[in-house]
């Protein structure tokens, strides 16, 4: 059996890194996905739904220094599931209204904003080198003006 889940969205906040016990790095990321479209009667529905995606490893600490609140992003991974209803998990929110959080354990993380973009939208991004910046996807940037031969 296999599965396999696959959003592109925005981060809704700042990424949260900690460590286990055992020294193992885990970002956790809230990414939002948007859809619109038109009801039968002809209005505009715009539908948003959010997940809750733990990242593992070195990537974790790759998403930590680089992502922030609006990154755009497409992560690849399993759901985890509600062990006692196999959907979901299922709570109340403090106003008293049911709520479901999708949770997805991330295999790859893909940076899909620019670092301009990120920090547009309200991130510091680090000022570093920025070579392994989407860990190594930043080979579809143009190179700067004083490296073109001609």
């Amino acid at each position: 059996m296999y599965q396999k889940m696959v959003i592109a969205g925005n981060l809704g906040r700042d990424p949260e890194m900690r460590y286990t016990p055992s020294g193992q790095a885990v970002t956790n990321l809230n990414v939002a996905t948007n859809r619109q479209y038109t009801s039968n009667s002809g209005e505009k529905v715009k539908e948003t739904t959010w997940f809750r995606v733990s990242v593992w490893g070195k990537q974790a600490e790759s998403c930590n220094q680089y992502l922030r609140k609006g990154s755009k992003v497409l992560v690849e991974g399993r759901m985890n599931q509600d062990p006692a209803t196999g959907g979901p998990r299922v709570w109340t929110g403090n106003d008293g209204s049911p709520r479901a959080s999708f949770e997805i354990t991330a295999q790859t993380v893909r940076f899909l904003s620019s670092r301009g973009e990120d920090q547009a939208a309200g991130g510091g991004a680090s000022s570093g080198s920025g070579s392994d910046y989407s860990q190594g996807s930043n080979n579809m940037m143009p190179p700067p003006d004083d490296d073109i031969p001609f």
